[in-house]
């Protein structure tokens, strides 16, 4: 298994490569925007590689995906079952999607709240990883608007007071002594995924979460220490990086899952997100930033892409949330068309203007792509659909049996997070949750 290496705090592993000297022309599904460019000597996508204090086994990271299988917030042995498959499919590290820091910041009541419980729950699914020879990391976050308060029966948190639509209601704006909680809870949770056997913690900064929220000119009105210019509103992720690295130290490695843009009209852009990264690099808090864009609250498209699966949401919605989707669900779910590594274009600005190891997402389904990507300088690729279609898909990039993912981009999948997330290509029978939940 691949495993931990000490290294001084601050210092990075030096990564090679930038746009080369001959381009691939782009496949048929790769077209328009296509992102491939491809140097002479190509890094290999199953050489080690560090990440803060660990040797990944390969570049393959298992994106955070909304497993739907955490029934009240309890570990379930599918959603043990689900990150073993991965594992065992050949990504060298699974993220554990969406552990939140307090009731308060659960997306709804079937979200995992990390505390003491369920960190010993968690035991289980951190050795069924180790045991297929890969990493477990736990994505931490607060969902501050995207909150949905009446099924949490907990109220939730925003940087300025407005309306949410998840939390049928108006959300407060934090006070500062409540920013102090949050920031606490970060810590909290962060140390209860060292003692779940976490390897890496993965800080939620996008799509529209608390930390995101706060980076976003639109959202945050605020006048105080945490907002105005680019650099107040950075000020409580750059607090939360700060405590999560305090607390646990160089045993795990620590990464941010970071949105640089939200695809929201006067929201977060690359003129404050380019300057955002750069703060959050020179802190030195974190290991790496996985890079993303889009908006659960206002734009969730913008960072899934292809086609829209509005009947199926519909579908799988109580009658009233049904009915509202049919009246806003296309002015909500905006279609994006797909193109292979569709946050290519802003991500490589990333990575001209930063020097820490920088992790590429979105839309990566072709082995080239990944290979392109390495030799452009990203340390990583993370996957997520992907690797929902054919866990196994790694393993078969390595044995050259695939070169391009079956994912079909048919989004179907999306709506299948109320009853456990799959691929409805793959299976179309949802996991069943009754008396699922671990002792």
């Amino acid at each position: 298994m691949a495993g931990r290496q000490q290294r001084p705090r601050g210092v990075r592993p030096h990564v090679t490569g930038r746009p080369g000297d001959r381009d691939v022309q782009c496949s048929a599904s790769s077209a328009p925007g296509c992102y491939i460019t491809m140097p002479m000597a190509s890094i290999q996508a199953f050489s080690p590689a560090a990440l803060g204090p660990l040797t990944l086994k390969n570049r393959f990271i298992k994106a955070a995906t909304f497993e739907g299988v955490m029934p009240r917030g309890q570990v379930s042995p599918a959603l043990v079952d689900f990150h073993a498959e991965v594992a065992r499919g050949g990504a060298a590290m699974t993220t554990v999607a969406y552990c939140a820091v307090s009731p308060g910041g659960r997306v709804h009541r079937d979200t995992v709240v990390l505390d003491a419980e369920r960190a010993r729950q968690l035991r289980a699914l951190t050795d069924a990883v180790h045991a297929e020879g890969a990493l477990a990391c736990a994505q931490i976050g607060h969902a501050g608007l995207v909150a949905n308060t009446v099924s949490n029966r907990a109220p939730t948190l925003a940087p300025s007071t407005r309306l949410s639509a998840p939390a049928m209601g108006v959300v407060r704006a934090a006070t500062a002594h409540q920013l102090d909680g949050v920031v606490d809870d970060f810590g909290a949770a962060a140390a209860h995924a060292v003692d779940a056997g976490f390897d890496a913690i993965e800080i939620h900064m996008g799509h529209g979460y608390l930390l995101s929220s706060f980076f976003s000119p639109n959202l945050n009105r605020r006048t105080d220490r945490y907002g105005g210019d680019t650099a107040r509103r950075a000020e409580l992720a750059r607090r939360v990086a700060e405590r999560v690295r305090r607390t646990v130290g160089d045993t795990v490695a620590v990464t941010a899952k970071f949105n640089m843009d939200d695809g929201v009209r006067r929201g977060f852009w690359l003129t404050d997100s380019l300057p955002t990264a750069r703060l959050l690099e020179a802190d030195g808090h974190l290991d790496a930033l996985q890079l993303t864009g889009g908006s659960s609250l206002a734009n969730p498209m913008y960072y899934f892409r292809g086609d829209v699966p509005l009947d199926e949401f519909i579908a799988s919605q109580p009658r009233a949330v049904g009915l509202g989707l049919r009246l806003i669900g296309k002015r909500m779910f905006r279609e994006y068309p797909f193109t292979e590594a569709f946050f290519a274009p802003q991500a490589r600005q990333f990575r001209a203007a930063l020097s820490m190891p920088l992790i590429l997402l979105g839309g990566i389904n072709r082995m080239d792509t990944v290979t392109a990507a390495l030799d452009d300088g990203f340390a990583f690729v993370a996957m997520a659909r992907a690797l929902l279609r054919e866990p196994d898909l790694v393993n078969r990039f390595r044995e050259k049996t695939a070169t391009e993912g079956l994912c079909v981009h048919c989004q179907k999948c999306m709506p299948t997070v109320y009853s456990g997330t799959h691929c409805v290509v793959r299976s179309g029978e949802p996991v069943n949750l009754s008396g699922l939940a671990m002792s």
